[in-house]
């Protein structure tokens, strides 16, 4: 599944490309995603200019100046840029053509990702408005896992999978965050004292930041901008790891489920 990282690449990678042009045409030929493409899509979009693009948590918002066209990734999906009369494959569900001749595809084999129209502030929707602050905002320290995370019996990691409380730490990274805090993701969330939450919320932007840096996390379902993985994956510690020597200490790494992810750790390393 793309996680924020690989998220915020495809928004950088695109914005260039579709920044103040026009949308000539619009092509669904599959409105059955998670959630049915609005059939009006066309008539909001076409002869109008597209402003700029934003990400929150998962989802990409390229703003229009009477409202929102709100994307989704779901599972499989990814987003690209093609020229006008590239012909589709199976999995190529909508397409938005610009006047430069470039256009904007959405492919989706497992169709849960999402494209849908907003009228009004994207926050208050319902799929945006319970969410809690992103991980790089001033509103995510570790006051704030601290404070949210008191009599929280639940495990740390699905405490910080948790999107109330933070967005966008997938499994991945909630792995990788926790390895580097010296966590062990079974630990009840209550039970963390501050300095610990001071020192995992560092790491969480820590790890993002890499691995936006570095083009996301090579998954079998995500594909770059230009058909390009990204190259995070590389420098993985645990996830998808498990059974192997730690990188730090040569311990065996142990793989657990945890709210059915799968969970790896270094019984060393993580207390």
């Amino acid at each position: 599944m793309p996680e924020l990282p690989e998220v915020v690449v495809t928004l950088n990678g695109l914005t260039p490309h579709i920044t103040g042009k026009q949308v000539v045409r619009v092509v669904v030929r599959e409105p059955r995603l998670r959630w049915p493409v609005p059939e009006e899509l066309s008539e909001q979009l076409c002869g109008k200019i597209l402003i700029d693009g934003r990400q929150r948590a998962k989802y990409l918002l390229f703003r229009f100046e009477h409202g929102h066209l709100m994307i989704h990734l779901g599972m499989s999906g990814n987003l690209r840029m093609v020229q006008a009369g590239t012909p589709p494959a199976k999995h190529d569900h909508v397409d938005i053509e610009f006047s430069d001749g470039m256009m904007l595809r959405f492919t989706d084999p497992r169709r849960f990702g999402s494209v849908l129209w907003l009228e009004g502030e994207p926050e208050q929707h319902k799929l945006l408005s319970h969410l809690g602050p992103e991980p790089f905002s001033s509103l995510f320290d570790g006051d704030c896992l601290y404070r949210l995370s008191r009599g929280k019996t639940a495990s740390v990691k699905q405490f910080l999978m948790d999107n109330r409380i933070v967005v966008g730490v997938g499994n991945i990274y909630a792995n990788e965050s926790l390895f580097l805090s010296g966590i062990r993701p079974k630990k009840a969330a209550g039970r963390i004292p501050r300095k610990a939450y001071d020192v995992l919320s560092e790491n969480v932007k820590s790890v993002l930041k890499r691995a936006i840096a570095q083009g996301g996390t090579t998954l079998k379902d995500f594909v770059g901008n230009e058909g390009k993985p990204g190259y995070f994956k590389q420098q993985l510690y645990v996830y998808g790891r498990g059974g192997l020597p730690c990188l730090r200490c040569e311990s065996v790494l142990k793989e657990i489920r945890l709210g059915q992810r799968s969970t790896v750790f270094c019984p060393v390393c993580q207390k």
